[in-house]
């Protein structure tokens, strides 16, 4: 792992990377609940897809930093300094390239969820190839109330929960227990404890890093076949969100 970081760039967020006995560890943080201004989600699309090609790796973990929230999605300081809809495509784009640097990696990203998970953080944990969560550890996608909508990261979190959980998770938009996310696809398990959590994580990955690297390449590519579109489709889902976040509504709804 790198090491510590000057509080400028601890304010903007940080990510980390490591490799170590065939397991490449990508952690990101943030001063504010994990939230994912758009120099971190850049940063951090950039370090999975590394990963993804790193000849060392053979499965990838993705982590936050602390005990605390997992992701509180969107950095809400970013969202209200927003301008224009062009400014606003770009800043969603951001989660876009993150959900699809996981997707494409060649490898299994195994993602450990310590807390409580909102808004574009729902998109990374559905974005895993397997997710691994605490049981405190809540979802919630909470756009609508801010005049904006979960439509970048709506194509995956609906790929992995179907259309009906996902429109009850977006539309209600409140918080929803683990073992709902559980019971519906998008947590694979449950521990009850974050050191249970990370013997959990830690015996699977080390069991993954063992097996063929093409029969997991291969398998990846069949769980997530039928998201070759999304390249377009994400991009047209961002500028949706880029014009919303620009309208007197959701300008009165964050506080501009």
């Amino acid at each position: 792992m790198t090491g510590s970081h000057p509080p400028s760039l601890r304010d903007a967020g940080v990510v980390e990377t490591g490799v170590e006995a065939g397991i490449a560890t990508v952690r990101f943080g943030h001063p504010k609940s994990n939230s994912m201004p758009g120099t971190l989600l850049r940063r951090l699309a950039e370090a999975v897809a590394h990963a993804g090609i790193d000849p060392r790796a053979r499965v990838i973990v993705l982590q936050s930093e602390g005990t605390g929230a997992f992701c509180a999605g969107a950095s809400f300081d970013e969202l209200k300094a927003l301008e224009n809809q062009a400014g606003g495509a770009a800043f969603f784009s951001g989660f876009a390239q993150v959900i699809l640097a996981m997707v494409r990696a060649p490898k299994f990203v195994i993602t450990r969820i310590q807390g409580k998970t909102a808004g574009g953080g729902v998109g990374l944990v559905a974005a895993s190839d397997y997710a691994i969560a605490v049981r405190s550890a809540e979802v919630r996608l909470s756009e609508l109330p801010l005049g904006l909508g979960p439509f970048v990261v709506g194509p995956v979190i609906e790929h992995k929960i179907g259309p009906g959980s996902f429109a009850a998770l977006a539309v209600e938009a409140g918080w929803r227990s683990a073992e709902w996310a559980e019971r519906h696809g998008l947590y694979a398990e449950l521990v009850d404890s974050t050191q249970a959590l990370d013997e959990r994580v830690r015996t699977l990955a080390a069991q993954l890093a063992g097996y063929s690297p093409e029969a997991m390449r291969r398998l990846k590519e069949v769980l997530w076949e039928r998201t070759l579109h999304w390249p377009e489709l994400l991009a047209a889902r961002a500028e949706i969100s880029g014009h919303l976040a620009v309208t007197d509504a959701s300008r009165a709804a964050v506080g501009r």
